[in-house]
């Protein structure tokens, strides 16, 4: 497919949000080639709950693909470890979620900060899709990657909120899988409570993701929410309810566990 163009992600459901409700918070982190979109559905049903709420966009995301490849993972990280400061400053009580990347992003989060509880969703530990595996390698000979025809998630998320890049310039699949690699080596320096998500029918991240996760981190507190059936980008899927009543319980026992 041809790269996305400039001005298509200039529509408010791209823009970041932000509600202010309670002291107990979260940020909610989108993924590879994604934006803030992808998050608004889980936000907006958060905020309703009463809960303080904000989405961000990583560097170089929702605006062109010339601005994705002039990102890197660094500042992918130090945006979530930003927003995560600011967040923390302003609440009692903190959770950091993210999907896909942002999940990998967000358990970085807890292994290097002190944040209150950490919810990945969809978040690999190894990938599945070869031309993510391999876009080290490939940058050399292709310099674009595409995902294909965005008709194969007909029916299964919601196009309202579905905004993100067609394609991806090829060697920011490094940056990607550098990531990966940091999480997963520094998965016991996570002593927060921790809540997995994740589909059997994902088809981007290696099935064993969120076991792996859980056997690794050093959380007390360890849950996991498999859902059946439902695609990488489970937020705007079916069974977001499901996903909504998950993180707003699993915020709850975050704030038990803060209090003692």
């Amino acid at each position: 497919m041809k790269p996305t163009q400039p001005g298509y992600f200039d529509r408010e459901e791209c823009r970041p949000f932000y509600h202010r409700g309670g002291d107990n918070g979260i940020l909610l982190v989108h993924g590879f080639t994604g934006s803030a979109a992808h998050m608004r559905p889980l936000a907006q049903a958060l905020a309703a709950r009463g809960r303080t709420v904000r989405t961000i966009n990583l560097p170089g995301h929702a605006q062109t693909e010339e601005a994705m490849a002039r990102a890197d993972w660094q500042g992918w990280l130090q945006a979530v470890k930003q927003a995560c400061l600011e967040m923390m400053g302003e609440l009692r009580v903190f959770t950091v979620c993210g999907l896909s990347m942002g999940g990998v992003l967000a358990l970085l989060a807890a292994e290097q900060m002190k944040v209150d509880g950490c919810v990945p969703i969809s978040a690999p530990m190894a990938v599945k899709n070869r031309l993510l595996a391999l876009s080290g390698p490939a940058s050399l000979l292709v310099k674009r990657i595409s995902w294909g025809d965005p008709g194969n998630r007909a029916g299964l998320v919601d196009p309202a909120y579905d905004f993100g890049y067609t394609g991806f310039p090829t060697a920011k699949g490094a940056d990607l899988n550098r990531l990966i690699r940091l999480a997963r080596r520094n998965l016991f320096n996570v002593s927060c409570p921790v809540l997995c998500v994740q589909s059997d029918a994902d088809e981007t991240i290696w099935e064993g993701s969120a076991d792996c996760i859980l056997e690794g981190v050093g959380s007390e507190v360890r849950q996991k929410l498999w859902l059946h059936g439902m695609p990488h980008v489970c937020t705007l899927s079916g069974e977001l309810p499901a996903i909504v009543e998950a993180v707003d319980a699993f915020m709850d026992r975050v704030e038990q566990e803060k209090e003692g």
